[in-house]
Parts: C-alpha cells; structure tokens; sequence
C-alpha cells in the first residue's frame, strides 16, 4: 500500500514515502581482493512501500552506515538500465542520513567554470561525484553498492531508502561526535592520532629541532639549480638546451618547478556550516579568540585553533615563517597555484599564480562572451590589477589563465545552452555562424574554438602589455586526451607554456609527446595526489592503501615525469589536507596533504619529496633513471567495470 505522510520543514512542505526506519539491515562486504566489489538488493525489500516510478519524488535519502571514508557507488537498476553516483561519507563507522537529489540520475550537470564545480556536489554528512548515466527513473527496482579497489574489506549497511519532494536535509544518527577537539575523524583511530595537547606539542617540538640543510638541493637564491647557468634576463623565463625545455631563472639558473598547491600558513580543518551538522563536533573553537567571519558565521578552524596552540597570538606569522622553512627542508621551491597571498608576499621563494580576467561564464562552461561590448575594456581594467601589480617582481615564474574549463569536449551543448538562452551577443554570433555553415557537430566545435581563441589572444595581448617579462602558464587543462589537436594548436599561438592536470599513476608519455611535438612548448603538470583513508578523510583522485605507498607513488609519479624532455614543471594538489567535513562549494574531502589539520607532515609524504627533489636535475639532464618502483595498488577515480559479485 502507498502511504504519503506529510512533514514540514524550514517552512516547506515535505513529501516523503516510507519514513519508518526497517529493523532488518542489509550489508555489503567489499572484498579487497577484487577489483570491483558490490551487491544488489531489492528495493522492496528494504522499503517496500516505495513505488517503481519516482517522476514525483525530487530527493531519494538512505540511511545507512559505511566502516570506510572510501568513495562508494551508488546505483538504481531501471527500465533504462543501471545509473549510478560516486558517494563519499563525511563519517565512517556512523550510521547518518543522507539526501541525493534525483536530478543528478536523471540530467546532465549544470553548466559550470569547470571540471570540479560540474562533478562535485556538496551534502552535510558527505559529498557526491556525478557519473554514470542520465535518464527517467521508472521501474526502480533494486539499488547496487559497489566500490572499486577496497581497501580493507570494509562493510557498508543500509537499513532504509525514502523518497521526498523537498530537501529533508542530511543527519548525523549517532551520539557521539564525528570530529575530536583537534579537528579529527573521532570515528577512526590511525598510528599517530592525537590524543592530548601535551602529545600534540611534544611532536611540535621535535620538528622544530630538526634541522634545514640547504645544501642538499644545490639551488640558487630563486630555487634554480647551480650546476648550470646561462644567459640571465632578472625575470624567469623559458629555454630549450639540446632537446629539452627548462625554466631560466632570474639569476640565468636552469630551473624545473617543483612546487605545491593552496600552500597557507593555516593548516585546513575549517568546519563550514555547523548549524546544520548537529551532534557532529564535540567542541568547537571559541569564539572569545576566532570571532565569526560576518559572511560565514557558522563556520569554525579547528586549523587556526591548532596553530593559536602552538605559537600563541602572533601564530599567522610564526606559521608564515614555518612555511617557507619547511619547503626549504622539503625541497620544494615553488609557491603554487591558489596559494596564500601573504605567503606570495614574502617573496622568499618563487611563486606562479591565477591572473583575474573578466567575461568567463559558469553557464559557457568556462568560455566568456568575446562579442558583448565592453569586453575588451573589462578584461584590460581586470588584468591592469591583478597581473599589473606584479610587473616588476622577479619571484613571479607566470600566470595561469584559468583551470579545467570544462566546455572541452562539451562544444555542442555549449551551443546549445546559447541557442537556447536568453537573447545576448554569443547568441547573436552563434545565429549567424549556424545560418552561413549549418549547424552540425563540426560547426559547433568549430565556433566554440574560434571564440576560444579570441578569448585568450585578448588575455595575452592584455598580460602583456601590464607584465611583459612574466610568462603566460594558460589554462591548466583537464584531460589532454580529450582536446582536439586545433585546439592544442591555438594554445600554442597565446601560451607560452601549456599546462594540464593529471591524476594517474604517471602522466602519459604519449601524450605528453603529442602536445611537445604539435605545440613545440614546455610543460607544466598543475595538478596530482595520491590519498588514502585510514584519516576519515576520502582517498583522493588517485588512492593508495598506505601512508607510506603515498610517498612511493609521489617519487615515481614526479621522477617519470621529469624525465619527459618537454616537463619544466609540477605541482602537486595540495599543501594542507582538505577538510574533514568538505570544501565548501563542492564537498571534496580528500586526504591529499603534506600537513595534516594539527599541522604535522606526512613523514613518509615529505621523506619522498625529499629524496625526489635531490635527483630532479639529473633525471631531466638524462643522466640519472627516475624512480620504477610503483605503489602496490593504486587505482583512479573513473567509470568502473559493470561486475557484480
């Protein structure tokens, strides 16, 4: 029998189907040996009060509690076959409730700037990854609970499925708290765990003794390497010596960047939006020394908190300090990209950064509109003060355009969304475009090109004019194996250097050797980690079962890459863990830090950059093999097989 009962809440009315938790669970034990692990389970089993059709319903909310941080898949078998979401819980080993709008099964993500903001959708007490397949949910029958490379064997239960109209909100069903006093997972325990200030400050103390050889590394006042000089220009710029590319830096030492993503002096741990996490904290920061920030006042640093512990009211700028001493030990002699700006000011070590332009739109999927009025002069007047003011500083190696625009790859629905908007200038060119080539797949791309190119030949003519001697880095692109080569080779005409992410085990060599022989410039790799989950936090882009394996797979990763003779350039993503509880504007949780939330080094993260830092030269001189050992078992965030146990 379909019942409806009726709830309200936040002054709205709530329609939910089945509400009554089920006394019966049911598990999934992911086995670890298999590549892919999950089972499916009759939905009427669970709640058989749901109906097979869920046209009505805006919201499906699960309870059910997972012994692992790892993402899960989530997926509903119906008449148009299995569609399925990444899942990763904020709070493992707790049972919590968690609401996922059904639009994310049944239409393609909105139109946003880029890859991140497209995919990553943010809940309370955990985050999703839109994948899988788009359609009508009709004749739902049964749900499936999968998860690729389990680490640990670990068990998921669910114990209900309903249905809802409006948000119902997520909930946090145990009583004790999620995150400790020290901004950990309180529902994990890991070697290391912090358990009292006294243990905290111990651990403290014995980095601060330990010492900084700033020999180890040979490098020059800028970060490049003594071993070879050529001709200096007192601003960074770009070489190729017999074959391969290099960084000169202001001194005229060759140079390779090895640098660090969002470094701050701050060691994350930011708790966004307490309000709506109820029971989840079991204290939070005082407010007597944070004072709430007026636009976020529900938000809590448990970071902050840590480092007002280690070196009392002037902890901002001994943390600063901390900073660069740490990269000297580490090696590490770039600031990249998101990075903090009073880190940036110091100018103590090189740094890259974003350049502000103007026009990009979340509803192009990261184009601008070229063709309004005023273009021109809005960008001239962004550029003028953000690229402007660094015009004469020789610790800039250059600007990124922007990052993974997510239109790549996407340029029939990019017109799409135009033709079908409100009346506007693109959409006006678009017409015209359409009227004299037709409108096929190839006239959409080639539209979105032109436009393309037109937006960043202005950047540049713009960046230019306000930073000649600082290099144009472009657009950190998502995936090079998805961008046509017409596109590789309008770059080429705006950049000087092509920059990209990868999250894998090793970039591609042969992509790398594509873009080196189409472009004929040097590269920079903007983004890569490896995670994994004994933290509570999730695995990252691309997971690994240990700590240690962290630091294995980050010296073969970086030593393979160097090898390319067109790479002058890494970053790795990201300085500081990512919160326990999510970034704000997309949920990412990830485990991917140098620095944990009490602001200690991953051992074995920081002992491999070390060692990996000492050999870059050579490895990209050809004299010296990177690193072979791969990590045992490290696997990707992508589609999965469609296996089931």
């Amino acid at each position: 029998m379909r019942t409806v009962p009726f709830y309200v809440a936040a002054l709205s009315l709530v329609l939910m189907i089945g509400c009554a938790p089920r006394e019966k669970g049911f598990k999934v034990r992911f086995d670890s040996s298999k590549e892919v692990s999950g089972r499916k389970f009759a939905i009427k089993d669970i709640n058989p009060d749901l109906p097979a059709d869920w046209d009505d319903f805006n919201y499906v909310v699960l309870e059910f509690r997972i012994t692992t941080a790892q993402r899960f898949h989530v997926g509903f078998t119906t008449d148009n076959g299995y569609n399925e979401l990444r899942v990763m819980s904020y709070v493992p080993n707790a049972w919590n409730r968690l609401a996922i709008p059904l639009r994310f099964f049944r239409e393609l993500p909105d139109a946003r700037h880029d890859l991140a903001a497209t995919y990553n959708q943010p809940r309370y007490t955990g985050w999703i990854n839109l994948g899988g397949k788009r359609g009508a949910l009709h004749g739902v029958d049964s749900i499936g609970i999968r998860m690729r490379a389990p680490i640990g064997n670990p068990e998921f239960e669910i114990r209900n499925i309903t249905l809802t109209v409006d948000d119902p909100g997520d909930e946090y069903l145990e009583p004790v708290p999620a995150i400790d006093e020290f901004g950990q997972s309180n529902l994990v325990e890991y070697e290391g765990k912090i358990t009292s200030l006294e243990q905290l400050q111990a651990e403290w103390k014995t980095e601060e003794e330990e010492t900084v050889d700033s020999t180890l590394y040979n490098y020059s006042k800028f970060g490049g390497y003594k071993q070879k000089r050529v001709k200096a220009t007192g601003f960074f710029r770009t070489e190729q010596i017999d074959g391969k590319w290099w960084f000169v830096d202001p001194e005229g030492y060759l140079f390779l960047s090895v640098g660090v993503d969002c470094i701050h002096p701050t060691p994350g741990g930011l708790a966004k939006d307490v309000d709506k996490r109820e029971k989840m904290f079991k204290v939070l920061p005082p407010r007597e020394l944070f004072p709430a920030d007026p636009r976020h006042p529900n938000d809590y640093s448990f970071g902050e908190w840590n480092l007002y512990r280690r070196y009392g009211n002037d902890y901002r700028q001994k943390a600063s300090e901390a900073v660069i001493r740490r990269m000297e030990k580490w090696g590490i002699n770039t600031i990249a990209n998101w990075s903090s700006a009073e880190i940036m000011k110091m100018n103590r070590k090189a740094f890259v950064t974003s350049m502000r332009t103007a026009g990009v739109e979340g509803r192009l999927m990261g184009l601008a509109d070229v063709y309004a009025p005023g273009f021109e002069e809005n960008l001239d007047e962004a550029m003028r003060n953000s690229v402007g003011v660094q015009k004469e500083n020789p610790w800039v190696i250059g600007f990124f355009v922007g990052n993974e625009p997510a239109w790549i790859g996407n340029e029939e629905r990019v017109c799409a969304i135009i033709m079908e908007g409100e009346d506007c200038p693109i959409k006006q060119k678009l017409t015209e475009y359409f009227a004299l080539h037709g409108r096929s797949p190839e006239s959409s791309r080639k539209f979105i090109w032109e436009t393309f190119e037109r937006f960043i030949q202005a950047v540049n003519r713009a960046q230019k004019r306000y930073a000649p001697n600082h290099l144009n880095l472009g657009y950190r692109f998502g995936n090079l194996d998805e961008i046509a080569d017409e596109v590789l080779l309008i770059c080429s005409r705006a950049f000087d250097v092509l920059s990209f992410n990868s999250y894998s085990l090793a970039p591609s060599k042969s992509m790398m050797d594509r873009v080196l022989r189409l472009t004929n410039l040097p590269m920079i790799i903007g983004e890569y980690h490896f995670g994994t989950v004994d933290r509570g936090l999730a695995q990252s882009l691309w997971q690994v079962d240990t700590q240690e394996e962290r630091g294995v797979a980050y010296r073969y990763y970086t030593e393979q890459a160097y090898a390319h003779p067109g790479l002058i350039g890494t970053a790795y993503f990201q300085w500081n863990d990512q919160d326990i509880t999510g970034r704000r504007y997309d949920g990412e949780n990830y485990n991917c830090g140098l620095i944990d939330v009490t602001d200690r080094p991953y051992r074995h993260q920081v002992e491999a950059m070390q060692e990996t830092a000492k050999v870059l030269f050579d490895i990209h001189m050809g004299t010296k093999a990177p690193y072979d050992r791969k990590p045992g078992r490290a696997r990707g965030h992508g589609a999965i097989p469609d296996l089931w146990e």
